[in-house]
């Protein structure tokens, strides 16, 4: 039995996506591969699973700030668009 890696997976994610033509769910998907391999980069080291789910977390706790902060400002839109993140980064 094979078990493919967290990572795998989000980048078997981008490849449906990209199929599909969801844009929005392949820029999520694009901003988190971004946000991974800077972290990489950053600690020279090949992010584990636990690893990879913590860059996740801190992406859903930035969206919710912003989404609390474009609803004060009054952009439903924009607070819209980082809940649609949010629901893809959560998957």
């Amino acid at each position: 039995m094979t078990t493919t890696s967290l990572k795998d997976r989000i980048q078997d994610d981008m490849k449906t996506a990209m199929k599909a033509r969801e844009t929005d769910r392949l820029n999520a998907i694009r901003l988190l591969m971004a946000a991974i391999k800077q972290r990489e980069v950053d600690t020279r080291v090949q992010l584990n699973d636990e690893e990879i789910l913590a860059v996740v977390t801190k992406m859903v706790k930035q969206r919710r700030d912003s989404i609390s902060q474009f609803e004060a400002a009054g952009r439903q839109d924009l607070a819209d668009k980082e809940s649609a993140e949010i629901v893809v980064l959560q998957e």
